[in-house]
């Protein structure tokens, strides 16, 4: 049965959110399970990690800061313009290469629309330095025929253990693939688990030393890595997360209706449920006349 977020305003409850969640323990077995884990769905930029990996087994040449730029959902904050510049950069190119739609940050005192400020665009800037360094075709990155795109959709079912259940467009026009909530925590114990040294490892450093960097200062999910030791993170759109312990404990969200204000409370609750000591964090607002008059909750089950 899918749990259930409650959005209460002055005391009652105004509106509902399912919710699925999936956690499992060091040992690779479920913890719990709440609706349709296995049931394939899209998720969204939670699969970027697994196409960061596939990149840098096919030599992209990138760490620390920028590694986890290219893991991003990023904010638009001036760093990560100064990064996703970089990574063109060093793979001779510049933004006008970069296919993910114009977009503006969520700074809203800029105004100006761009590529660079696509919160995609440090995955994207990394497929073209990927391509660069390959001498594949930089033109039709995106085309699921394109060999960057068939490596990593070749990595996604590797990670997952599934065979792609369908195949779309994300939101930033890359190939976007269907998989379980369970191939999506099988995936992310993969990075913590590996050798050091390895692509898998290298990418779990680089996110959890950097997670201002795969998202944007101020974000929730940077507030819970931060007070999290060991945790990365990684949140997508339609209200999807996965996340995963460095001894390989491991969990996956998805709120039914895609809303992302129901996404935190039942990504505590599964944090918590592996044993995580996660403090209270400020969840988005219910305001009534600009003051808080309610809040969102995960209903006791």
């Amino acid at each position: 049965m899918s749990l259930v977020v409650e959005v209460v305003r002055s005391g009652f409850v105004e509106s509902t959110h399912r919710a699925r969640m999936l956690t499992v323990g060091a040992d690779g077995r479920p913890v719990e399970a709440h609706g349709a884990v296995h049931v394939p769905a899209s998720p969204r930029s939670t699969v970027k990690p697994l196409q960061v990996l596939g990149m840098l087994r096919s030599g992209l040449d990138l760490e620390g800061e920028l590694l986890a730029l290219a893991c991003a959902s990023h904010a638009g904050e001036p760093y990560h313009v100064d990064g996703v510049r970089k990574i063109l950069a060093e793979a001779g190119l510049d933004e006008s290469a970069l296919r993910c739609p114009e977009d503006y940050p969520e700074d809203r005192s800029v105004t100006e629309r761009a590529r660079v400020r696509m919160n995609c665009s440090g995955k994207h800037a990394a497929m073209l330095a990927t391509c660069a360094v390959n001498d594949w075709p930089v033109g039709g990155y995106l085309e699921p025929a394109h060999p960057l795109q068939r490596a990593l959709r070749a990595t996604v079912e590797e990670l997952t253990g599934e065979r792609v259940a369908a195949s779309g467009v994300d939101g930033c026009g890359a190939p976007l693939h269907f998989v379980s909530m369970v191939g999506m925590a099988r995936a992310f114990r993969a990075f913590p688990l590996a050798g050091e040294g390895s692509c898998e490892r290298r990418v779990y450093e680089a996110m959890t030393t950097y997670p201002e960097w795969t998202s944007g200062t101020h974000r929730v999910e940077v507030a819970l890595m931060r007070a999290v030791p060991g945790l990365m993170l990684k949140s997508g759109a339609e209200g999807f997360e996965v996340f995963v312990f460095e001894d390989g404990r491991a969990g996956a969200v998805k709120v039914e209706d895609g809303a992302p204000r129901a996404r935190t409370s039942v990504t505590v609750a599964a944090l918590r449920s592996l044993g995580a000591d996660v403090p209270d964090l400020p969840e988005t607002p219910v305001l009534g006349g600009g003051r808080p008059v309610g809040e969102v909750r995960l209903r006791p089950y």
